[in-house]
């Protein structure tokens, strides 16, 4: 009302679409080496309430393989993590229900053929963030940082084991 328009939602395989084309755009155009990092890309957007998975190789029009899944930050704390902070069982709950939702990717997008795997908005720029050690974000050192699988399990273990107090700070 206040922009004078409606809105419009979009669905779950539009959003993935619009991810994609958002997160590859700069990436070099996919030779690897000095071209930027190797496509097939596989982009994952994870939000609040869904998570978005799509694998593409960047060139402009290219047929993309998508699925949004019921899996956002948001939505599995609600289902899944009550107490602060989360107790082995909440965690082991909240894997699961994760776990039932990379089946189904893996069902609808040949992820094993991703080369680069491309990680977006505010869960991973957080984690990023926190792993380079950043005092306060700047977002100049996590747009196009690259982490090894290492850190990222560090930081996550890092924030599942913190009460929300010191997380939110």
């Amino acid at each position: 009302q206040t922009l004078g328009v409606l809105p419009e939602v979009i669905t779950g395989q539009e959003e993935a679409g619009l991810s994609f084309t958002g997160a590859t755009a700069e990436l070099g155009g996919g030779g690897g080496a000095g071209g930027g990092p190797p496509a097939p890309y596989l982009v994952v957007d994870i939000g609040g309430g869904s998570t978005e998975f799509v694998l593409g190789t960047g060139a402009p029009g290219a047929a993309l393989s998508a699925i949004s899944v019921d899996v956002g930050c948001v939505r599995l704390t609600e289902r899944h993590l009550h107490s602060d902070p989360p107790p082995a069982a909440e965690v082991a709950a909240a894997r699961a229900d994760i776990d039932r939702a990379l089946d189904d990717v893996a069902a609808a997008v040949p992820v094993t053929g991703a080369r680069t795997l491309v990680g977006l908005a505010g869960s991973v720029t957080t984690v990023t963030a926190i792993a380079l050690g950043l005092p306060i974000y700047d977002p100049r050192k996590t747009h196009h940082a690259t982490l090894p699988v290492a850190d990222v399990r560090r930081v996550t273990r890092q924030l599942l084991g913190q009460t929300r107090a010191p997380r939110g700070s």
